[in-house]
Parts: structure tokens; sequence; C-alpha cells
């Protein structure tokens, strides 16, 4: 098994690798993730990966079972940005990225209106302008060129008011790296476009191969905007891939629709859920209509149950082990340069000969 599995594609001379994404938890830690982080690690692949929402954080599991690896980089998919100022945020990313030898990987997202106002009390509005403030201080504080002061739309530092005696400060550590990876989860134009500008990487979700033109534009518009010559050459694409081998189609897409049903109706109220715009954009908006009437009324099973083959297959892996293999030809075709699969350890090796060649 080679340091780091990966497959070049000429289109844009870089090489596609795997990483193992754990996600967040359910009612605990998701059973043999620690086992198959390990396993990763020693069979090369690129990156592990943690998540938080509104019950487990990303950061303590990340650092617990990132502290069991020695090649792997550890990165967040994704960090709340509401969870946390921009300075708890940038400690928390030197902190790790001492720990771990210079292998952290700083994923953020705005997330949705419902879990940042609802869960963590904190104002929803302007996410893209938020976002741009908050990546800029992380970066001027990981930098440590000096006492950090910044007066903007979003954030106060020093606050102005309360005792008054506030004064800019400058970390008391040195980064291990003064540049620590950035990327950004996103799946609005606007938003994957800045990701392109401000960021080192892109976290999509429900990524479909038949939309790589429209997201290579996105990018595109955010490179150009960077103003940073080369850039699209150092940039990641990494990607949460579901892939169910079996020998019955369906029966391995009905693993994959109750997510699909989730995300595309239940995740975000009627006219605020930016994964019912993905599926939209794609051509399912019909369906997704559907799902989200069914899966607000409560008819998740039902919700479920309507989301046809073609949509799964749109955005997943299905199916019997050759099919997987034919098909993840052209997910390899396109922007992407990471796919993150999850999964019990011994299940690893298989997906590399699945995904990539």
């Amino acid at each position: 098994m080679p340091a780091r599995m990966t497959y070049c594609w000429s289109m844009s001379k870089k090489n596609v690798s795997l990483g193992y994404i754990a996600g967040y938890w359910g009612s605990g830690p998701p059973a043999g993730a620690l086992e198959a982080i390990k396993e990763a690690d020693k069979l090369g692949f690129d990156s592990a990966w943690t998540a938080e929402a509104y019950g487990s954080d990303a950061l303590t599991p990340l650092a617990w079972w990132g502290s069991h690896t020695e090649r792997i980089r550890l990165g967040t998919s994704i960090i709340q940005m509401s969870a946390r100022t921009p300075a708890a945020t940038a400690m928390a990313a030197m902190t790790m990225d001492h720990l771990s030898g210079g292998r952290f990987i700083l994923g953020l997202g705005a997330s949705g209106p419902q879990v940042v106002e609802g869960w963590y009390g904190q104002p929803y509005p302007k996410p893209l302008a938020r976002t741009r403030e908050y990546v800029g201080i992380i970066r001027e504080i990981i930098r440590r060129d000096g006492p950090v002061e910044h007066h903007g739309e979003f954030y106060d530092m020093p606050y102005k008011g309360g005792a008054n005696l506030g004064k800019p400060l400058k970390s008391t550590i040195h980064p291990h790296r003064k540049e620590i990876p950035i990327f950004l989860g996103a799946e609005g134009p606007k938003n994957v476009a800045l990701a392109a500008e401000i960021c080192d990487g892109w976290l999509p979700l429900y990524f479909s191969p038949k939309e790589d033109a429209w997201y290579r534009e996105r990018l595109r518009e955010g490179f150009a905007a960077s103003g940073e010559e080369g850039k699209e050459d150092r940039f990641e694409v990494a990607i949460p891939l579901t892939v169910v081998p079996g020998d019955d189609v369906e029966k391995c897409a009905d693993v994959v629709r109750p997510n699909l049903a989730l995300y595309a109706g239940g995740m975000g109220a009627r006219g605020a859920n930016f994964h019912f715009e993905v599926f939209a954009r794609m051509g399912y908006e019909d369906v997704a209509l559907k799902v989200q009437d069914l899966y607000l009324a409560g008819k998740k099973a039902e919700a479920a149950s309507i989301i046809p083959l073609r949509m799964v297959e749109d955005v997943a892996l299905v199916g019997p082990i050759d099919k997987i293999r034919d098909e993840a030809a052209k997910w390899r075709e396109t922007c992407i340069t990471t796919f993150l699969v999850g999964g019990p350890a011994p299940m690893l090796s298989r997906y590399a000969d699945m995904l990539l060649g």
C-alpha cells in the first residue's frame, strides 16, 4: 500500500486521495471510530475528519483519536462558527496544530439559521460577510505579527464598552505554522466562490458529478477574486462520499434515502434550507418539495421512500462493486481532490480499490 493512496487525473494535474470521516455522533461515539482512524493512518489515507452540529463537538474527539495517529492530517468538517469567537477558534487551531506536529486542518461552516439561532443563540443574517470577517481574524491571530485590533461589522477586538479595559493582545504561544489550512463548508454559489477566494479548501455536501462544470465556474470566480496567482493548483476539495456496496441496488439506495430525506426535507425551515436548494439545482425540486411536505408533517419513512434511485445515484455510489468502480471514474474527473469515506476499519482497503481504480 502506498504512503498516500492517490489517483492522478490530467484535467487539473491533481491527485485524488482518500480521507476518513467520523462525522458527528448520534447517541454516543461511533463504534469502531478509533480503530478505523488508526487503520486509515496505517493505510496511507490523507486525512481524518470529525464534525459537530448540536451534540458532540468536533475538536475533542479529533484530539482524542488523532493522538493515536502519526501521519494522517486531522480536520474538522465542520466547526460551527457561531459556537466560538474567532479568537477561541484560532486558539484551538494553534493548539491542535502544535499537538499534531502541523497536521491540523481547520474546517469551518456557517451552518443554518435554525441551529445558529436556536442552539447557539447567535444571529444568522449576513453569513457570508460574517464568514469573511471571521476567517480574516483567525488568520491574523495565527500569523502573530502583532497585537490584534479589529473593529468590524460583527466582531470588536478589543470590545468597545463594558469595563473599557480591553486592549489589543497577541497570542501567548507562537504558532507551529503561521498558515494553518482553512477549509469552508459551502453549498450556495456565493459561498462556494468565497471558499475559493479566502480559504485553502472547500467542503461540499451532496456534490454531484453532473454539477461539476457549475461548481468549477463558482470556484474560478473565487480564485480570480483572491488575486493569488495559481491558487487553483493548491486548492483542495474534500467531499463526504457515501458508498454502499451490495448486490441489490435498491436495497443499497434504501440505506441512503433517509439521510437525503432528512437534509432535503427536514434540515431547515421552508425557504431556508440550503440542502433543499442543492437538490433543486440538480433538477429534483419537485421531489424535494414532496419530501419536505412529508418530512415536516412527521412522515419521515414515507418521505424517504419517494426519493428516486437516480437522485441517490447522483450523490452516492450504491450497488455491486463493479458498478461502483465504474461510476467512481466520473467522480475522479471532477474538481474533487479527496473522497471522505466512513465505516469500519476492514472496509477501508476495499474503498481504496473501488474508488481509486
